[in-house]
């Protein structure tokens, strides 16, 4: 891949299945108010948390539910920008368009 354009079409390919995205919905909204809650309450352990929430959700979906090794592997920072671009636009509503274009039938 050569740009994040090309990627994330490609991302959203990879994650296919509804419930794939919603596994990853649930952790990147976890990690989320992890985040928020070790920053607001100085509980540094909450910390911790935060790439066990967002991955282990994310890999879960792709190992039992999508078949598929997941992008992060090979393209760290790419999936991790796609991740919250995918749970914003779905979190707006605004998320089919961007399937349909990349071809994934909903």
């Amino acid at each position: 891949m050569e740009s994040f354009a090309a990627f994330w079409p490609y991302y959203l390919r990879e994650h296919a299945r509804p419930r794939t995205r919603a596994l990853h919905y649930i952790g990147t909204t976890l990690t989320l108010l992890l985040v928020l809650a070790a920053a607001l309450s100085g509980r540094s352990w909450l910390w911790w948390l935060v790439p066990i929430a967002g991955y282990g959700f994310a890999w879960s979906a792709h190992y039992l539910v999508e078949h598929n090794r997941p992008a992060t592997f090979r393209h760290p920072i790419w999936s991790l920008a796609a991740d919250f671009r995918m749970w914003g636009l779905w979190l707006t509503g605004r998320l089919g368009p961007e399937l349909d274009r990349a071809g994934v039938t909903r």
